[in-house]
């Protein structure tokens, strides 16, 4: 194995000694791997090189990824049952499938070559990164998220993260087969999201958020003007009124930057009837909290929480970002009076992905925020030892409830009800 990649490091040499860049992008994938087959068959005749013929097509595959493509990555990023790459170092690129992150048999020839990729990854998408940016977030050409981080602050060689996009948007209904929630979830999900509740989804990083958030927006009728706020545009919204809004970093002179706080802002001068935020993080939740607040009914976002309770907490340290003359007590109204639902997700240690609560925020009893959970997951007491086993459970709906109040407003009160009938 070693020969085979010294003698392939030793025709690389060769071939990127005599290959002229300019040309690489006039030439398509098979006219580029006409010509590389070309010179590595010319390359080991006149050094005397024996290879077999599949380790020649592997060769040639393996350049031409690297020329055009992703280098190693390449075939990783085709493999449709990976989600998600991350590359610690030359040596050790990790994988996640069905949930599971496990090391891969790929690797670079050097951290050289590694930087060559991550460079070209973004250049490809507009984006420089280097020792004076060593730091780089970005949407790939095909939707993937990746961020880049190079040397010194990645201690033992560059670091690549991707979080491949999918083709095939997951409706409501696949995540009930996927075993993420129940089919009455679903259903009552589904009402909540036409009836314009506004929603928050909480979860950890992987566990499913976008995901969600995507298959909720279908249930949003195709009357309405959508405005949807991402760093990195992950959503796929089939309305035909809907207007795409990303952030933007800053330039090489560091100008130039729009964060999402404003882009919140501009978005409530466009006439919105909802305003989807693909991820809250910082100030621009006290914005976020006002358009909810403000006739933008239905309105949507996800955020980093374990619990409905620590989205509450984690809301109030957003909004405190931008107004810290706030006291907490106006802070909690505010997050009340415009949040109706938390939908909480999580990643299980046998890598499935669950809707773990959805709960409704009631209002106040003195300065703590009453949440109502109609919806849970809970685990056996007897567990398998690769498996989570658990159901969901539900405690019923409130008459009281904002989403009875909605759902009557709209007509589908009776269809809400005979949901929990069916299941008491």
């Amino acid at each position: 194995m070693d020969n085979i990649k010294q003698t392939y490091i030793q025709l690389r040499t060769d071939i990127y000694a005599a290959i002229d860049a300019s040309t690489l992008q006039a030439l398509s994938k098979q006219q580029l791997e006409l010509q590389l087959t070309a010179a590595i068959d010319l390359l080991i005749k006149q050094q005397d090189i024996h290879l077999p013929q599949i380790t020649r097509t592997d060769f040639v595959q393996q350049l031409s990824a690297e020329l055009i493509g992703l280098g190693p990555l390449q075939t990783l990023m085709e493999d449709d049952s990976i989600t998600d790459i991350m590359v610690n170092g030359c040596d050790k690129v990790f994988i996640e499938r069905n949930g599971l992150i496990e090391l891969s048999n790929t690797t670079f020839i050097d951290e050289q070559q590694l930087q060559s990729i991550a460079k070209r990854i973004a250049a490809g998408i507009g984006r420089r990164v280097d020792e004076a940016t060593p730091l780089c977030d970005a949407r790939l050409k095909d939707g993937s998220r990746v961020n880049i981080v190079l040397p010194v602050l990645a201690i033992d060689g560059t670091a690549i993260s991707i979080r491949k996009f999918r083709e095939k948007s997951i409706r409501l209904n696949d995540l009930v087969g996927f075993g993420a929630m129940s089919e009455a979830m679903a259903s009552v999900l589904m009402i909540a999201a036409h009836c314009r509740l506004n929603i928050l989804i909480s979860g950890s990083t992987g566990s499913g958020k976008t995901t969600l958030l995507n298959a909720l927006t279908e249930y949003i009728s195709e009357n309405e003007r959508i405005i949807t706020i991402e760093d990195a545009a992950e959503l796929r919204l089939q309305q035909p009124h809907v207007v795409r809004l990303e952030t933007r970093t800053a330039g090489i002179e560091n100008t130039g930057q729009i964060g999402q706080r404003e882009l919140v802002i501009n978005s409530l001068r466009m006439r919105p009837d909802r305003v989807i935020i693909g991820e809250c993080r910082g100030s621009e939740a006290f914005e976020m909290l006002q358009a909810m607040n403000t006739g933008h009914d239905g309105s949507m976002s996800t955020l980093h929480a374990n619990t409905p309770r620590d989205a509450i907490s984690r809301v109030e340290s957003m909004v405190m970002m931008s107004s810290s003359s706030l006291p907490i007590a106006a802070i909690r109204q505010m997050i009340v009076s415009a949040t109706d639902l938390i939908i909480q997700v999580n990643r299980l240690h046998d890598g499935s992905r669950k809707v773990t609560s959805i709960s409704e925020v009631m209002g106040l009893e003195g300065d703590k925020v009453v949440l109502e959970e109609i919806f849970a997951f809970k685990t056996e007491v007897q567990q398998q030892r690769d498996k989570v086993v658990g159901q969901f459970v539900t405690a019923g709906i409130m008459e009281r409830s904002v989403l009875m109040e909605k759902a009557r407003f709209f007509g589908l009160d009776t269809e809400l009800s005979a949901i929990f009938r069916k299941i008491q």
